[in-house]
């Protein structure tokens, strides 16, 4: 049996994972998606101060409190900026780390330095109405909610430890027009240690291939 935290990108809450989230768990698997603090059902907690080392102890409480052993970390978008954090913190009790058009940064990044000026762009108007919360984009699933802006602005800082996690998954989805993370997949499919994989779908994965991202998950355990 497996372990899952399922960390999900901007907007989105643990909600999002759930037809991937029913797929693992009949499988007799352990899946625990994760909604980070000041979205869903947690956006009563947003404030100004909630941010990147939030969102990454988050996580980190998650692995504790279930007790944890060896977490399949999987991340998506942003999500990969949170997932790196907490695999830095606890390396010892991640089994594998799955990032599905994600960011993966490295010391000093944030996610505003590792997207493009239309994105940095949309993030600053998002979050005119009270400067510290990004509305979200349009035409996404009506359960999102606004994102705290901190955690898109704030670096990461690492101790590369997650770097030695064995397992390490990368799976670029191509058909995200002007999408930010080819440089990621490009940077990753050059460097040692890393399975590289590309999907020709579009950035919403859950919805566009929910059945082939459960196939996936339960192929790296």
């Amino acid at each position: 049996m497996a372990t899952y935290v399922l960390v999900p990108g901007g907007w989105h809450g643990g909600w999002w994972f759930r037809p991937v989230t029913e797929q693992l768990r009949r499988h007799g698997h352990d899946v625990y998606p994760i909604t980070l603090t000041g979205l869903g059902d947690r956006r009563h907690l947003a404030s100004a101060t909630v941010n990147l080392d939030t969102h990454i102890e988050d996580v980190l409480r998650t692995i504790d409190a279930e007790r944890i052993e060896r977490a399949v970390l999987c991340a998506h978008s942003y999500g990969g900026m949170v997932t790196t954090g907490a695999a830095d913190r606890v390396a010892e009790h991640v089994e594998a780390l799955v990032y599905i058009d994600a960011q993966v940064p490295r010391d000093g990044e944030s996610l505003w330095s590792l997207v493009t000026p239309a994105f940095r762009d949309a993030f600053i108007d998002g979050a005119a109405a009270d400067g510290f919360s990004v509305a979200p984009p349009p035409g996404l699933d009506e359960r999102v909610t606004a994102h705290p802006l901190a955690s898109f602005i704030q670096p990461i800082r690492r101790t590369g430890a997650a770097d030695g996690i064995a397992k390490k998954y990368y799976v670029w989805l191509s058909e995200w027009t002007d999408s930010p993370t080819r440089l990621i997949y490009e940077r990753l499919r050059h460097e040692p240690g890393w399975d590289v994989r590309t999907w020709p779908i579009g950035h919403d994965v859950v919805g566009l291939a929910a059945d082939e991202l459960v196939d996936f998950l339960l192929s790296v355990i």
